[in-house]
């Protein structure tokens, strides 16, 4: 059942966001106008280490007023390819290099309202280069083991939906090895 797009317009926007309204005819036959979140698209990357240990972050997210970890992410931007988005984001934030980037996994967290789409990558190496350049973007950055991950997922230590594709694909991907 395909929805029909009949007209779109921006009803809001800046350098992070555009919110738009859509004309839309839902498979039934009604139509209505439906909002919809764009949003640039981001890189994600887990980076593991020999020790089987994940590099994350500590981190308060002030909108749900909530500290857990996370993975290194940010904003693809418009000169760059994920992969070196998310090579340059796990440099910035935390003071490693990553090795060699492999695609992960590809998500569109929620595509009912929003066309974000996570671009997850994986590195099994880094090398530390120094502290991070983005002083606002975690209390603390850690490797914490990969046994770890389940219990602090269950906790609800890693909530972000960006962390939670990529760690559970890479606990699979580690399991089905």
């Amino acid at each position: 059942m395909e929805w029909k797009t009949h007209g779109e317009r921006q009803v809001y926007t800046n350098q992070w966001v555009n919110l738009c309204l859509a004309d839309v005819q839902q498979p039934d036959g009604s139509q209505c106008e439906y909002s919809i979140v764009r949003l640039r698209h981001l890189a994600v990357t887990a980076v593991v280490n020999n020790h089987q240990e994940v590099l994350m972050m500590w981190r308060h997210r002030f909108i749900t007023d909530t500290w857990a970890w996370e993975l290194p992410m940010g904003l693809v931007e418009d000169d760059e390819t994920p992969e070196e988005a998310a090579a340059r984001e796990v440099l910035e934030e935390t003071g490693w290099r990553p090795g060699r980037i492999k695609p992960l996994i590809y998500a569109e967290p929620a595509s009912g309202i929003t066309d974000s789409q996570h671009h997850v990558f994986r590195a099994d190496e880094a090398t530390y280069v120094g502290p991070p350049t983005e002083k606002n973007e975690s209390d603390r950055i850690e490797w914490i083991p990969l046994t770890e991950i389940r219990g602090m997922i269950d906790r609800r230590e890693i909530v972000s939906s960006g962390s939670l594709v990529g760690l559970l694909y890479l606990l699979l991907d580690e399991a089905t090895r």
